[in-house]
């Protein structure tokens, strides 16, 4: 996740209850679980090396398929869900090595203690994997140079291990944000950076060597969401910063190399071992870009690479977008998934190992549904493995199962043991085809519901508008979508068909009650390409039907050459851009992104704004 905001919003109003063995029932898993017995590959033993650890309880599970590929597990690993808030829950400040009970710290983020009737109640629900986080630097003295994992802390871990195991899942493990430590690779001490290298090193040769002797049912990751712009962060490291872009992708290669090289270098079982490479700050499109580059491998067809999805973060991640499911949001969400294809063309298998959407005590929020069929579709369609992020979320840690049943279908309906009398094709094909079928419907309900539909053949002029508390939105952003709003808000927008005054409007008694305003801006769909040069003047804004004092000139711009804007309220604007222009011809030397004293807009029932709009001469 990243530095825990959405953390923080999808657990918050939690309570920290513990799952007992009488509330998790029996914890059945008997559900299929497509082996490799089924998948037709035969399985080959390895006895592991000397180095591995006499702690490890791999048991039964050493089990090695040494010819299957990345392509061919990642439709072994079906559904899967993130451990999340639990073994990465940071305390490190208060962990006393060798005496710490670490199950405490589960408990930090407001999880219950983990139990192996939760993790077997997660296989029951449908759910064939599971990624555990893990921050390993809670059990290290790592500030004197000590950076021995303590053993209580990894013993633990191998439990959680086995338990999703012993319920037939493949489990992922990783280093998970982990106090911000990831800082130091960005610092500008030399010696600093080789210290973060050192550490990494040390941590993963412990955990190779203790898990060696496991099967190819465990994976390991290279790292969450810290391999990017984070390895600049400042949590641990205040002089980070040092590196550029460039920078920081060449860093991402070097470490993602050096954990393949450590593994590797382990041998036994982890001469073969899975790996799962972090991308570039798990972003889709970072990623893509031709910057990323994949570590080389002693292996053959055994690495995989990890995406997150999170988008748009204002549905995902926030309140203040309440409706998910236009054309629009479609055709965004199927663009970003394909585009990594790029990755499965070359032989690696692509687990997007986190995404979710916002709940409220188990709650689903509105079109989740939506949400959620169209990924596993998507995910379906190019055999990507899907991790959803929860923390005692939609699974409900006390019950050891999906409480609301739409839910529980939904993802029970994507298990290995569901889809187990389909064939490749036929899922790939009911995939296409329930997409398909969900932009068609996503088309037919707005041009049925929405006065004026967003189109590339004439302009529509709107306000775009984000609440103080981010809690109530409609349609930020240069690209005009009539349904990207919270709930209830309504709007009348306007077509521009050429010189004239028009008014739009946002209504909020749907909602309630707009509480102030963190932006806003009148935007033009369309206005740089159909009418190149057009301005605009804003006459006047009126809050709850009494006009405001304007407090500064506007200017006409457009961010991304196609959307013509007049900011209204707008602070991440500190100057006027270059390509600013006026209605009378120049800019005013007072002309600024911020027109309106927020005051006004304290308590918003509505908000309205007449403006004059001329094409160029």
């Amino acid at each position: 996740m990243r530095k825990h905001r959405f953390l923080t919003s999808l657990c918050a109003g939690l309570l920290a209850v513990t799952c007992g063995l009488s509330a998790c029932g029996d914890g059945d898993s008997s559900s299929g679980s497509g082996s490799k017995a089924e998948n037709g590959s035969t399985a080959e033993s390895s006895a592991g090396n000397d180095s591995a650890s006499d702690e490890s309880t791999a048991g039964e599970h050493g089990e090695m398929n040494t010819s299957m590929t990345a392509l061919e597990l990642t439709k072994l690993m079906g559904n899967g869900i993130n451990l999340g808030n639990t073994m990465e829950a940071y305390g490190h400040k208060v962990y006393v090595k060798g005496e710490t009970d670490p199950t405490d710290f589960e408990n930090n983020w407001g999880q219950p203690d983990t139990t192996k009737e939760m993790i077997a109640g997660m296989k029951a629900a449908g759910f064939d994997s599971l990624r555990v986080p893990v921050a390993w630097t809670n059990g290290m003295d790592f500030e004197k140079g000590d950076y021995e994992i303590d053993e209580k802390l990894m013993n633990r871990v191998d439990e959680i291990v086995n338990y999703a195991l012993d319920s037939d899942m493949y489990v992922m493990i990783n280093d998970h944000w982990d106090g911000g430590w990831w800082g130091m690779f960005g610092s500008a001490s030399e010696e600093t950076q080789k210290k973060a290298m050192d550490m990494y090193t040390s941590m993963w040769t412990q955990i190779a060597e203790h898990f060696n002797k496991y099967g190819d049912k465990l994976i390991f990751e290279s790292a969450n969401e810290e391999l990017g712009d984070r390895l600049n962060d400042k949590d641990y490291a205040p002089d980070s910063g040092a590196l550029k872009k460039d920078d920081c992708y060449k860093k991402t290669t070097e470490i993602n190399q050096k954990f393949v090289d450590i593994v590797r270098g382990t041998g036994g079982n982890n001469a073969n071992r899975f790996l799962l490479i972090a991308g570039y700050n798990t972003d889709i499109e970072n990623t893509v870009n031709n910057k990323y580059v994949m570590p080389t491998d002693t292996a053959q067809n055994k690495l995989l690479i990890s995406v997150h999805y999170y988008t748009p973060w204002n549905y995902c991640g926030e309140n203040a977008l309440q409706q998910w499911g236009s054309p629009t949001d479609y055709e965004e969400q199927n663009k970003l998934l394909k585009s990594m294809t790029k990755f499965t063309d070359q032989g690696y298998g692509v687990i997007i190992g986190e995404y979710a959407v916002l709940t409220n005590n188990h709650k689903p929020k509105n079109d989740s549904d939506k949400f959620y069929t169209n990924f596993l579709d998507n995910c379906d369609l190019y055999n990507y493995v899907p991790m959803l992020w929860d923390c005692n979320n939609l699974y409900d840690k006390t019950e050891c199962k999906i409480t609301d049943e739409s839910m529980a279908k939904l993802f029970g309906d994507r298990s290995l043991s569901a889809q187990s009398s389909l064939s490749d094709e036929e899922i790939k094909k009911n995939a296409q085809d329930s997409m398909d079928a969900a932009l068609k419907k996503a088309e037919e309900e707005l041009s049925k519901d929405i006065s004026v539909p967003a189109s590339d053949d004439y302009a529509v002029a709107w306000i775009m508008y984000n609440s103080k508390d981010y809690n109530v939105s409609y349609c930020v952003g240069n690209v005009y979508d009539p349904t990207s709003m919270t709930a209830g808000v309504k709007a009348e927008n306007v077509k521009i068909e050429g010189d004239g005054t028009y008014e739009v409007s946002l209504d909020f008694s749907g909602v309630g009650t707009a509480k102030g305003i963190a932006f806003s801006a009148l935007g033009i769909s369309n206005g740089e390409k159909l009418f190149p040069g057009c301005t605009i003047k804003i006459e006047e804004i009126k809050v709850n039907g009494e006009p405001i004092t304007m407090t500064a000139p506007g200017y006409t711009s457009s961010d991304d050459k196609i959307c013509t804007r007049v900011n209204i309220y707008n602070e991440w604007v500190s100057s006027v851009p270059k390509d600013a222009r006026s209605i009378d011809g120049t800019v005013p030397e007072d002309a600024a992104a911020i027109i309106i004293d927020p005051k006004d807009f304290n308590s918003i029932d509505s908000i309205s704004v007449k403006f004059t709009f001329k094409t160029a001469q």
